[in-house]
């Protein structure tokens, strides 16, 4: 069988797939453009796709022969899910490597914002040494001194996850490991005696039995952090607006390592241009690649460009788990799939 895939991934990790005499075609010398311009694709049964390179109804008619998109990642909002429907093309995703690095990011940027790090940074490295803030009492050179550069801890307070999935999961373990209160919504509170916890390891028990679940306006109402970890669908499009934001604590922070448009970029820029909130750190945005350039000139903004899986660990194992989902369709042991659809 032909795969073809959209992005230069790393090797190591689809070696089984060349053991097995499965043809790994090269990317694309158009990538970024459909494939209808590349004639191996059309030959292609398998397609792996990533996160990041939109999949539309034109590419998937333009292979006529694919069976599977094994997409690179765990949203799947790349894709026209409609279109595979309609030509019963498998989907799968990559939703447990993506679990520790994501967790990993957002619980850096929850530091980064609240101690300033990065703020602190940028004004150490500047030649005019000249810290740029909303608090007109620090917007002075930059010195060293007991009542200078103050910020906030995380210890004592408490953080807000919507969606408590499997990144939630571990996000809430490093937060409840650093003396934080958690609280969480889901569509409905998870119960570990039906087994709703998606993993079986005993810390994800722990955390879920930790940790509180509170309605919609509560957690804004009383999170000093509020984190996305929800994949994305039409219903939770701006989830965070005008109106979200204005619920939250004016000491609160925004931290989003799911998905750009989940947010209102534009209410955000707002709120933090007003004193809505403290602050916010983002790894996703609404019109990604594109970042908004009110963001990039905020001072209380700590922003990343959609690293939450960027770590050559991380790669590695999605392409691994890449690399079990198309043996399990080819060996027709659906049951081990991580299915879409």
């Amino acid at each position: 069988m032909k795969i073809a895939f959209t992005t230069e991934l790393p090797k190591e990790g689809f070696r089984r797939l060349e053991e097995q005499g499965f043809e790994l075609l090269s990317v694309s010398p158009n990538d970024g453009v459909c494939a209808s311009l590349n004639e191996a694709w059309k030959e292609a049964e398998i397609l792996v796709s990533t996160f990041d390179y939109k999949v539309p109804r034109e590419l998937i008619a333009s292979m006529p022969r694919l069976q599977l998109i094994a997409n690179f990642g765990a949203g799947y909002n790349n894709i026209d899910l409609d279109a595979c429907r309609e030509r019963g093309i498998r989907v799968t995703n990559t939703p447990q490597p993506v679990v520790e690095p994501t967790a990993e990011l957002a619980f850096a940027l929850m530091i980064d914002v609240a101690r300033r790090v990065s703020e602190f940074d940028r004004a150490m490295r500047s030649q005019k040494s000249e810290v740029r803030c909303q608090n007109e009492e620090l917007c002075h050179p930059i010195e060293f001194g007991v009542m200078k550069n103050l910020s906030h801890s995380l210890y004592g307070k408490t953080l807000g996850i919507i969606g408590m999935g499997r990144i939630g999961q571990a996000l809430a373990r490093r937060a409840l490991a650093s003396g934080m209160k958690v609280i969480y919504h889901n569509r409905k509170p998870i119960d570990v005696r039906r087994n709703d916890v998606p993993c079986t390891k005993s810390w994800q028990q722990m955390v879920v039995e930790q940790a509180q679940y509170v309605d919609f306006q509560s957690l804004l109402q009383d999170s000093d952090f509020v984190s996305l970890n929800l994949p994305y669908t039409p219903g939770v499009h701006h989830i965070i607006g005008k109106p979200e934001l204005g619920m939250m604590k004016r000491s609160a922070y925004l931290i989003n390592t799911a998905r750009g448009a989940h947010v209102d970029e534009q209410a955000l820029v707002e709120a933090l241009q007003s004193g809505i909130i403290a602050g916010a750190a983002m790894d996703v945005y609404e019109h990604e690649p594109a970042v908004s350039s009110a963001l990039l000139e905020l001072p209380n903004v700590v922003l990343s460009p959609h690293t939450g899986t960027g770590t050559w660990e991380g790669r590695i194992a999605m392409c691994e788990n890449v690399t079990d989902n198309i043996l399990a369709f080819v060996q027709n042991r659906t049951n081990e799939m991580n299915i879409v659809i």
